[in-house]
């Protein structure tokens, strides 16, 4: 098993998130763009108008030139623009604001009516209507986060968010008041609604905008590499969608006289209460897995999957103090590969590496779960467990004579040649793990040395 670790900050925006978030405010702008310019140009070309849907005629010119201007600002804001084009992007957002402030005073007629009429025209009677109320506000603070999209400073950056934040909850009253609406929810009420055409702009815009603010403000959190990043991009579609569902179910039920009333608040009370520990256990299993990638991360070696030099001192460590409490025998063996320094320099590097997972693989299979086995570094490799001196001396054997069953190369030219040293604890008192290594490790070297004088 291989592992590797990322050097990137889990609190930076993973590239490839950003990439497919990109794609996405490139449609979403495209298609914004292209539904205020025809509901613009609906009133000039009355053949158009009839092709039209009826949602597209009857978004309001405020509306329309609100949600084009913010589209444009938003394009021309994108990172790789030169500072000409995001002066103009900011010039965009104040005509948005400007556009959105003018539809409290339009009165409330449609593009079918004349949509450049001066607004001294019409009656300045400020509107009641709620929907196109909430649409202006919204509009106003999309032209805040247009203004501040790439501020950097903590007072602008702080303004910015919180503008993102109330946009989003004023743009989710209007979709989710809209879509009880059109389904007929009891307690709702489908006339006086904002147009299909408005509310998809509104909502694109909103959603190009939050995602472009995330790439500095708060909300970076959902496009985040690390494990908080991972989890809210999990949640969050569970998390929108699941109380619009309730109050959907829960006004059908009640509606229906399904649920008795006199329960009615306690039965639904109880359900939210099991939706969110079946959330928290879901969560608390992810962080688990996550936390449990990590700490593999740091303690084994990424080549051979073995447990690298911290991983070692800190299992070994544990077992050796299981040991001494059991009074029981301990045992390290210090393993050195004696060629491959021959094998990198003739066959090269990737033989190298193989040869050094096959020995990770034998190691594996020779001795028990239960023991610690690490790669030191280099061609090095240690391993550690409850052996008597009897038991240490067999196992170091049966490593023998299994190494000298292999070769690391397909020729035959290099067979895995193994130095193994140990030590036991039972042979002498020895304080700590460390003492124990270095005496295999002496004992791995004395063997080694005996080896050149045999050859």
């Amino acid at each position: 098993m291989h592992y590797s670790a990322k050097s990137m900050n889990p609190n930076q925006p993973d590239p490839n998130l950003l990439h497919r978030v990109f794609f996405i405010q490139q449609v979403c702008l495209a298609l914004v763009i292209q539904t205020a310019v025809v509901a613009l140009c609906a009133h000039p070309f009355a053949p158009l108008s009839r092709l039209l849907p009826a949602s597209m005629t009857e978004m309001h010119s405020s509306f329309a030139l609100a949600a084009l201007f913010s589209a444009l600002s938003l394009f021309l804001s994108d990172l790789d623009r030169s500072a000409r084009w995001q002066r103009l992007s900011r010039v965009f957002a104040v005509l948005a604001a400007v556009s959105a402030a003018g539809s409290f005073f339009e009165p409330t007629l449609s593009l079918s009516s004349p949509p450049f009429v001066p607004i001294a025209a019409h009656p300045l009677a400020f509107h009641h209507d709620s929907p196109h109320v909430v649409i202006g506000i919204a509009l106003i603070l999309l032209s805040v986060i247009l203004l501040l999209i790439r501020a950097v400073s903590p007072i602008a950056g702080r303004v910015a968010d919180l503008a993102a934040a109330c946009l989003c909850m004023l743009v989710s009253v209007l979709v989710s008041e809209f879509l009880f609406g059109l389904f007929h929810i009891p307690g709702s009420s489908p006339n006086g609604l904002a147009s299909t055409a408005t509310l998809t702009c509104l909502a694109m815009l909103t959603v190009v905008a939050v995602l472009r603010r995330a790439e500095f403000g708060v909300f970076s959190i959902f496009l985040g590499s690390g494990i908080g990043g991972r989890i809210a991009r999990v949640l969050a579609p569970f998390l929108l969608l699941l109380p619009f569902l309730r109050e959907a179910v829960r006004a059908h039920l009640v509606n229906a006289r399904v649920i008795p009333s006199p329960y009615s608040t306690a039965i639904f009370a109880s359900a939210a209460t099991a939706v969110s520990f079946s959330f928290l256990l879901f969560l608390v299993a992810r962080i688990n897995k996550m936390e449990t990638e990590i700490h593999d991360l740091t303690l084994r070696d990424e080549l051979t999957g073995l447990y690298n030099v911290r991983g070692f001192n800190l299992l070994a460590g544990q077992s050796l103090r299981l040991a001494q409490r059991a009074e029981v025998p301990f045992s390290v063996l210090f393993i050195d590969m004696d060629n491959l320094k021959r094998i990198n320099d003739e066959l090269g590097h990737t033989v190298g590496s193989a040869t050094l997972t096959e020995t990770a693989r034998l190691l594996d299979s020779t001795f028990r779960e239960a023991d610690v086995i690490a790669r030191f570094g280099g061609d090095e490799f240690v391993v550690a467990g409850q052996f008597d001196h009897a038991a240490v001396a067999a196992s170091a054997q049966r490593l023998q004579e299994s190494a000298a069953a292999r070769f690391s190369d397909a020729q035959g030219r290099f067979p895995l040649s193994l130095s193994i040293g140990y030590a036991t604890s039972s042979d002498m008192r020895f304080d700590s793990l460390k003492d124990l290594v270095a005496q295999a490790d002496l004992a791995m070297y004395e063997k080694k040395r005996r080896k050149k004088v045999a050859g």
